[in-house]
Parts: structure tokens; C-alpha cells; sequence
């Protein structure tokens, strides 16, 4: 284990809205390196957004961060070992993992999806997500009543 733990790095925001959780959510989605196909993959997608949203007063990039809101878990099942049983344990989540967490199950079902491309693929999943339908949501109401399954459990917190 190290000494110290490693710096956050500061992330610059993307060049069309400006936002450090766009660069965020697109270093996630990258693969092989390759970010200006990731960039063009995530814009193709918001305007996918913007051209089939049918509420007229948010943006698409308000409408993806409500569809990444709407995806983030607040509680989670963690594995102890206590007296020789594994226990499921609920705990809370640190607000950064909350968003890492939204956005891998964001990206990762978007991808499972049965649409063309990525960004059609994405979209769906945004456009799901904000109305809190899709994969996504499930799998973080999934998470919430394995948490509550496991309630009693939660006096070997650590």
C-alpha cells in the first residue's frame, strides 16, 4: 500500500459546454485513447437528445444530468467477513463514487442497448434514464433494495 494518497488531478472542461463532468463522463466512455471520438460520440448524442426531448424548457445537457442523477445510487452492499460468514453490509456512498457509479452503469447499459451506433445507443439510455425508465435506473433500485434487504446487517459497519 502507498505512502500517500495520490493528488486529484483537475480535469479541463470540454470545449463545447464547458463542463468538467462532460470530460468526466467522456474519459469513462473512452476506449483505446481515443477522446475526439469519444467527444463527437457524447455531442452526437446530446443533440440526439435535444431533437427528440419533448420537455421544452430544459436543455439536453440539463436532461443528461438529470438521467445521471436519476441513475446514482445512495447506499450500496459492501462483503465483511465476521466470525467466518460473509455478511452483505449497507453503507453509504462518497458523493465522488455516487457519480463515477451513475456513469459506468449509465455507459455500460447504454452499450448493451439494440440501437445503430453509440450515440443512438446513448441517447436511448439518457432519454430513459431522465424519465426514470431504462437498465440504468434498475439496476440502482436493484442496488437500493439489496441495501434494504440487508439492513440488519448494519450494525457490523466498519
Amino acid at each position: 500500500m502507498r505512502k500517500r494518497q495520490a493528488k486529484k488531478r483537475p480535469l479541463l472542461p470540454d470545449p463545447r459546454f464547458h463542463d468538467q463532468l462532460v470530460t468526466r463522463f467522456v474519459n469513462m466512455m473512452m476506449w483505446d485513447g481515443k477522446k475526439s471520438v469519444a467527444f463527437s460520440v457524447f455531442y452526437d448524442a446530446i443533440d440526439i437528445v435535444d431533437a427528440k426531448k419533448t420537455d421544452e424548457e430544459k436543455t439536453a445537457l440539463e436532461l443528461w444530468k438529470d438521467a445521471l442523477s436519476n441513475v446514482m445510487p445512495h447506499v450500496e452492499v459492501r462483503s465483511r467477513r465476521v466470525g467466518g460468514a460473509t455478511f452483505q453490509i449497507p453503507m453509504q456512498i462518497r458523493p465522488d463514487r455516487k457519480i463515477s457509479t451513475a456513469m459506468k452503469w449509465l455507459i455500460s447499459y447504454s452499450r448493451k442497448r439494440n440501437e445503430k451506433g453509440m450515440s443512438q445507443k446513448l441517447a436511448g439510455e439518457i432519454l430513459a434514464a431522465a424519465k426514470e425508465e431504462g437498465a440504468a435506473v434498475k439496476k440502482r433500485t436493484d442496488t437500493h433494495k439489496m441495501a434494504e434487504a440487508n439492513k440488519a446487517f448494519s450494525h457490523f459497519r466498519f
